[in-house]
Order: structure tokens, then sequence, then C-alpha cells
């Protein structure tokens, strides 16, 4: 899988609860809340002055890395 900033942040943190540390580490807390369900990735980061570009990029590096150590 691969995160877009399109993608709905509720159907991140469901897909790969992992990426929650994530979030967490770039400031974006509301990971549980009501708006996580409909407001994408880029809508979340810009609603709070994250810089969405590379918050896609760390939690697209988690998952690969997980991918990586799925497949060793």
């Amino acid at each position: 899988m691969t995160i877009t900033k399109e993608m709905r942040i509720q159907d991140i943190v469901a897909a790969n609860p992992e990426t929650v540390r994530v979030f967490f580490k770039h400031g974006l807390m509301c990971v549980g809340c009501a708006a996580a369900r409909f407001e994408s990735l880029a809508q979340g980061a810009m609603a709070h002055g994250i810089d969405t570009d590379a918050l896609v990029a760390d939690l697209n590096a988690l998952l690969e890395g997980a991918e990586a150590q799925a497949e060793a």
C-alpha cells in the first residue's frame, strides 16, 4: 500500500495502525477524531500547519520498512 495525500486519515490508520506514531511525530493528533473519518491527509495536515509531503514520505517509509521486514 502506498499512502497518498488524497487518502482519508481514518482509512490509513485502520489499515496500518502503526502509522499513528508517525502522525503524532508530525503533530497531527486527531487520528481518532470525527474529522479523521472524512478528512483527507492533505486537509488534516493543512489545518494543523503540517508539511504534507514530509508526512506522506514518513508514512510511506514506515510502511516500506514493515514490508521489508515481512519479506526477510
